[in-house]
C-alpha cells in the first residue's frame, strides 16, 4: 500500500513538471496586450548579480554627475540607491509600447518595494501637478501626460505617446480583450491602467506560445518586437500609395521577431528568432540555404581580415519570393531592360555569396585604405555570361568606363570575383588556400555569417589622428574594450529562422556588463571633459582651432 502511494505520488509530481515544462502561457507577459508592438523584459534579479549597483556608482562619469551640484535632490536619492523609487530592481522589469491611430502609449510593470517611497518619488519627478486618487484598490497618481498606478505589490506606468504616429499612419481595429481605445489613450490614462491591471490572459501576451518560447530562455534581456503591429510594410506609410498593387503585406503579416542577451565573461551573447506568416514561413523552410562556402573564404587573400559576409541560398527560391510578392512581372521587365531574364540570374547563382574588406590601413594623409572582394559562385555559365554583359555595360554607364573608379574582375570555372585590388582579385581567382582564419570553425556550419575584427580596424588606426587628450581616452578604452563580432545564421528551429550575435571583449575573466560599466563612463567622462573645454576656450581659441581645421581640409 505504501509503495503503491509513493508510487501514484511520484508519477502526479512527474506529470505536473512535464505539463508545466511544456505549458504555452508565461507570467511575464500576464499583463501586456496581445497587440504590444514592442516589449523589452529586464531580469533585474540577474542583471544585478552580474552589476551591483555599488559598481555602477564607481562609474567614472556617474561621480561627475553625483558631485555637480545643480542635481536635484531627488535625482541624487535615486543615484544613491535606485530602491529610493519605492521600486524592487531585483525583481522583473517590462517595458512596452501599444500603437494606434493616434500614436499610442509607453507602459512600465515591475513590483513596489515600498509604496510610500514610490509614491514620493512620483510626486517628486512629475514638473506638472499629480491628482492622486484610488478606486477598486488600484492607486493612481496622474499628471498630463503619465499616470503611475500600483495595486498591492505591482505598479503600472502609462505615458502618453502621440509621436509613435509620427512613423505612419495606421488604421487599425482593437476588441476590449486586447487593447485600449484610442478615446481611451487620448483622454484617459488611468483608464488604460485599470484596463491592464484586468487583462484577460486571452488578451494578453501570457498565452503567447512565441512570447513564451521566449521568456523560456535563460537571459539578462529579452525583447520581443510585433512588426505586424508596428504597421511596417502598411499601404498608409507616405510614398506606398504607387505600389499597392504590390503584396507588401505577406512581408509583414504574423511577422515577429525575439532576442535574448545574455553578459557573460569576457562576452556578450545574443540569441535572435524571426517568425513570419504561414506563406513566407513555407517558402523559408523550403529554400533556406545550407552551409557557406568555405573554401571561398580560404581564398581570401590576406590574413588582416577587417571585415566579412557570407551568405548561402537556394537561388530558385528568388522567384517564389518574388511571386509572393506580386513582383515576378517588375523583375522581368527591369531584368530584361538589362538584357537577360529572371531565369538567366536564378541560373547563374549557384548560391554563394562573400564580401571581404581586407588590409585596413591609414595612408599619409589619414584617409582610410583596404582591399574589398565581393564574390559569387557561378551555376549556368552561359546565363553567367549574359549578367556579366550587363555588369560590363552598367559599368561603363554608370561608373564613367575607364575614368572610373579602379575595379578589376575575374573568374573561374567555379567563381566569380570584384574589388579595388587588382592583385587581390587575381589571387582570390587563381590560389585556393590562401588563409586560414582562426574564427572559421565557428561559422563553417552556417547558412549566413558576418565578422568584424574591431581590433584589428583600432589597430590599423593612426593615433596620430587623435587630436586631445579626452579623444585619446576613447581610443584607448575602446582598444581595451573590443575585440571582434562573429554573427550566425543558425537556420530554421521550432517555427523560425534562428541567429546568434557573439561580441567578444579583450578581458575574458570579467562580465561583459561590469566592462560596459566601466567603459561607458569612460566614454562620458571623456566626452564631458571634451565639452568642458569648448565651453571655457576664449574667441582667440575659436579662432585657432577654425583656422587649423580650414588648413587641413584644404589639403
Amino acid at each position: 500500500m505504501q509503495h503503491r502511494f509513493k508510487f501514484s505520488l511520484l508519477l502526479s509530481v512527474s506529470a505536473i513538471l512535464f505539463f508545466s515544462s511544456c505549458s504555452k502561457t508565461n507570467k511575464e507577459g500576464r499583463y501586456i496586450p496581445a497587440n504590444a508592438a514592442f516589449v523589452v523584459h529586464l531580469n533585474g534579479k540577474s542583471l544585478d548579480s552580474k552589476l551591483p549597483w555599488e559598481e555602477i556608482r564607481q562609474n567614472e562619469l556617474f561621480k561627475e554627475v553625483y558631485a555637480d551640484s545643480s542635481v536635484p535632490a531627488i535625482v541624487k536619492s535615486i543615484m544613491d540607491s535606485p530602491e529610493n523609487t519605492g521600486i524592487d530592481v531585483k525583481t522583473d522589469l517590462l517595458i512596452f509600447v501599444i500603437k494606434d491611430s493616434s500614436g499610442g502609449y509607453v507602459a512600465v510593470e515591475g513590483t513596489v518595494k515600498d509604496a510610500a517611497k514610490f509614491k514620493q518619488f512620483n510626486n517628486s519627478v512629475n514638473k506638472t501637478p499629480v491628482v492622486e486618487t484610488e478606486k477598486d484598490g488600484i492607486h493612481f497618481l496622474a499628471s498630463d501626460n503619465i499616470t503611475a498606478s500600483w495595486k498591492e505589490e505591482k505598479f503600472v506606468m502609462v505615458m502618453d505617446a502621440p509621436g509613435l504616429n509620427n512613423m505612419n499612419k495606421m488604421n487599425r481595429y482593437y476588441d476590449d480583450s486586447t487593447s485600449v481605445t484610442t478615446d481611451a489613450i487620448k483622454k484617459d490614462l488611468n483608464a488604460i491602467a485599470t484596463q491592464i491591471f484586468a487583462l484577460k490572459e486571452d488578451g494578453s501576451l501570457g498565452k503567447e506560445e512565441k512570447f513564451s518560447d521566449l521568456m523560456k530562455s535563460t537571459g539578462d534581456i529579452h525583447f520581443w518586437v510585433n512588426i505586424e503591429a508596428l504597421g511596417l510594410g502598411s499601404s498608409d506609410i507616405p510614398g506606398m500609395a504607387a505600389l499597392s498593387m504590390i503584396n507588401f503585406k505577406k512581408l509583414y503579416e504574423g511577422s515577429r521577431a525575439t532576442g535574448t542577451i545574455n553578459f557573460e565573461n569576457g562576452k556578450i551573447n545574443a540569441d535572435f528568432t524571426s517568425y513570419s506568416g504561414k506563406e513566407m514561413t513555407d517558402l523559408v523552410k523550403k529554400y533556406s540555404g545550407d552551409k557557406i562556402n568555405s573554401d571561398m573564404l580560404k581564398r581570401i587573400p590576406s590574413k588582416n581580415v577587417a571585415g566579412l559576409f557570407a551568405l548561402n541560398f537556394k537561388p530558385e527560391g528568388i522567384r517564389e519570393y518574388l511571386k509572393l510578392l506580386g513582383l515576378e512581372g517588375f523583375a522581368n521587365m527591369g531584368t530584361a531592360f538589362l538584357g537577360f531574364n529572371l531565369d538567366d540570374f536564378i541560373k547563374a547563382n549557384k548560391g554563394d555569396i562573400l564580401l571581404a574588406v581586407t588590409d585596413f590601413v591609414q595612408d599619409s594623409s589619414g584617409r582610410p585604405d583596404f582591399s574589398a572582394i565581393f564574390s559569387a559562385s557561378i551555376g549556368d555559365k552561359p546565363s553567367f555570361g549574359k549578367l556579366l554583359e550587363a555588369g560590363k555595360k552598367l559599368g561603363k554607364e554608370k561608373l564613367g568606363g575607364e575614368n572610373g573608379p579602379a575595379i578589376s574582375y575575374n573568374m573561374n570555372d567555379n567563381y566569380f570575383a570584384i574589388g579595388n585590388k587588382k592583385q587581390d582579385v587575381d589571387k582570390f581567382i587563381t590560389t585556393a588556400n590562401n588563409s586560414s582564419l582562426d574564427f572559421l570553425d565557428k561559422i563553417s556550419s552556417s547558412s549566413s555569417a558576418a565578422y568584424i575584427n574591431f581590433q584589428y580596424i583600432l589597430k590599423a588606426m593612426s593615433v596620430d589622428a587623435v587630436k586631445d587628450s579626452s579623444e585619446y581616452a576613447i581610443y584607448d578604452a575602446s582598444l581595451k574594450m573590443w575585440d571582434n563580432l562573429i554573427f550566425t545564421g543558425t537556420g530554421f528551429n521550432n517555427g523560425g529562422s534562428t541567429s546568434h550575435l557573439e561580441i567578444n571583449l579583450i578581458d575574458k575573466n570579467t562580465n561583459s556588463l561590469k566592462q560596459l560599466n566601466k567603459y561607458v563612463g569612460t566614454l562620458g567622462a571623456a566626452y564631458k571633459q571634451k565639452q568642458d573645454k569648448y565651453k571655457n576656450m576664449t574667441w582667440e581659441d575659436n579662432k585657432a582651432v577654425s583656422d587649423t581645421t580650414t588648413v587641413v581640409s584644404s589639403h
